[in-house]
């Protein structure tokens, strides 16, 4: 009501303004009239018809105005208070949504491949150009000619590896070479094994890998060596790098587990600490155990980098509980397990090499023993809130600065420190966490297997194929019908075919291996059975107790092989209509 009247006070207003506008007007009118009665009839015609177009565009304006003042309805003050006082009041959703994805990590995210830290050997990719070099370095003078006995071959003269480099060069164009030894004789006389280190050109970190294959060589009418054939996937045993062993000896109870072996490019021992006087001096960034813990493997990651940042930004080191949580939906118990190490699923070498960091356990052996040993104990700035931020923080002299979470959810997560105006210096850096190269491992030898000239489709079924409410046409998008017919216009016949997915049911797709050559994680659960590689170290990490390839391991895994591929369909937007996020969220 009250703003009705002030309304009616406001065109009153404007009528009264009018009057004396128009009253005005006249008034000149008048006077123009009357000073230019003895001028030109046309001059005083002309000024006539400029001020009626005036006065009438005076009037029009006026009254588009009016119309305006009467029809605007302004917001209420009432709820616009209100809305300002959600602003700067409310508290952000401190909870995550359940994402069984693969977490991204540093090499995911680098826009260009990743430099090796200082003192990281690297090597260069070898190309035709430094093959065309090291042939014209080679003196012919002291090698014998290749023909003199077509049915033995020669494996150590050098231009045998250099055509077996030539044949991987224009065989494999998605891998980088990195160096090759000198091969040695195979089975029989025309075979060579030879071991190279590569990386995928997919992968965008500096890491290398190791293959190993035996080829058939035979000999051009000039008798210079050419490739007949060659073999597949670590075909090559004889030139196979020796593995360093930790012990070789086995019991009667364990006659059927390989002994120990470990991955000599692997070095993710813990750091020592040092002398007393190091720990002393040094300045640390102690986070308690918060609401994050079994969380899911994102949550986690999220808060983790938000404490690393913070150690980052306060030139902290941070103390580190390399203890994992893994939630219930990457278990086969669906229950919490904790005790994971965090180096089944990340490189702690590669994190120790770009970020200061100590081990908890460690840490608090020192605190204790220097607590013991000195009367002078060490300082500590406990901090009980996380709303205390870094930059208060950033002047204290404090040996460690201890955050505390004892708050009840959400108050307790890590990541609360990064919010807020912290989020503008707190930088989280991805960079220094990247996957296990235990596991990337097992992503090459699953690529390598199949010669990495692969395709790939990503089914998701699961829980989100039974919620027919967010989801209603994805249970029967995936059939295994309708992957037939979708897939078939996609993907050429019988080419390697990979399957990710969260499907239970092995023989799911026994369709699709009547058009192609069908690939699942499970085919190759060898590679983490109690034989192989991966069982071997990651039970000597795990303090002689086996570790479960667990559900997160093979999302991991089934994603990297993934994007390996040639050829990538996804679910969602390839094979369903239905949203990645639920119904009406694309």
């Amino acid at each position: 009501i009250q703003f009705f009247f002030i309304k009616i006070e406001f065109l009153f207003k404007i009528q009264s303004f009018l009057l004396l506008k128009f009253e005005g007007f006249k008034e000149f009118r008048v006077c123009v009239e009357m000073k230019d009665s003895t001028t030109d009839p046309i001059g005083q015609n002309l000024i006539k018809v400029i001020s009626n177009v005036c006065f009438s565009v005076f009037v029009f304006s006026v009254l588009i105005i009016t119309v305006i003042a009467i029809t605007y309805q302004p917001p209420d003050p009432w709820e616009s208070s209100r809305a300002l006082t959600r602003v700067f009041t409310q508290v952000e959703n401190a909870t995550f949504k359940v994402d069984n994805s693969v977490l991204k990590t540093g090499e995911d995210v680098a826009s260009s491949p990743i430099e090796a830290p200082a003192g990281v050997f690297t090597l260069v990719p070898i190309t035709e150009a430094i093959i065309e070099k090291s042939e014209e370095n080679l003196s012919n003078e002291t090698l014998k000619s290749g023909c003199e006995d077509v049915n033995v071959v020669n494996c150590s003269d050098p231009r045998v590896l250099f055509t077996i480099e030539r044949f991987n060069l224009k065989t494999f164009k998605s891998i980088a070479f990195l160096d090759y030894r000198t091969p040695v004789n195979g089975s029989k006389p025309n075979e060579c094994d030879v071991a190279w280190r590569f990386r995928n050109k997919k992968e965008r970190s500096w890491r290398k890998y190791r293959d190993f294959r035996r080829f058939k060589i035979g000999f051009t009418d000039d008798c210079s060596y050419k490739v007949v054939h060659a073999g597949r996937w670590h075909s090559g045993v004889n030139a196979r790098h020796p593995r360093i062993r930790v012990n070789s000896t086995r019991t009667s109870t364990r006659a059927k587990i390989a002994p120990p072996v470990i991955d000599e490019e692997i070095n993710d021992t813990i750091p020592i600490m040092g002398s007393d006087s190091d720990f002393k001096n040094g300045r640390y960034l102690y986070y308690s155990r918060g609401g994050d813990y079994c969380k899911g493997m994102n949550q986690y990651m999220w808060s983790f980098l938000c404490a690393l940042g913070e150690a980052q930004y306060l030139n902290r080191t941070f103390v580190m509980d390399l203890s994992i949580c893994l939630a219930s939906s990457h278990t086969s118990s669906h229950k919490d397990e904790e005790g994971k190490d965090f180096r089944f699923y990340f490189d702690f070498e590669h994190l120790k090499e770009t970020a200061s960091i100590v081990e908890e356990g460690d840490f608090h052996k020192d605190w204790r023993k220097w607590n013991k040993a000195h009367k002078k104990k060490i300082s500590v700035r406990k901090v009980k809130d996380y709303k205390v931020s870094p930059d208060q923080l950033l002047k204290d002299k404090s040996t460690i600065i201890w955050r505390q979470f004892d708050a009840p959810e959400p108050e307790n997560y890590w990541y609360r420190v990064c919010e807020g105006p912290s989020a503008k210096y707190i930088q989280r850096p991805w960079h220094a966490v990247w996957k296990s190269k235990r596991l990337m491992n097992i992503v090459t030898d699953i690529s390598g297997s199949m010669d990495w000239d692969f395709d790939a489709v990503h089914v998701v079924r699961g829980e989100k194929a039974q919620n027919k409410v967010l989801w209603p046409h994805l249970d029967t998008d995936t059939s295994p019908d309708s992957l037939v017919t979708k897939l078939q216009g996609i993907i050429t016949p019988w080419r390697n075919l990979y399957v990710a997915t969260n499907e239970p049911y092995y023989n799911y797709f026994d369709k699709l291996r009547s058009h192609y050559k069908v690939h699942l994680l499970d085919d190759y659960n060898y590679l983490w059975s109690n034989t192989s590689e991966w069982y071997n170290e990651t039970t000597q990490l795990n303090g002689g107790s086996p570790v479960e390839f667990d559900g997160y391991m093979r999302v991991e895994v089934d994603t990297e092989v993934l994007y390996r591929a040639k050829s990538r369909v996804e679910t969602f937007y390839n094979l369903t209509k239905d949203c990645k996020d639920g119904i009406n969220t694309c």
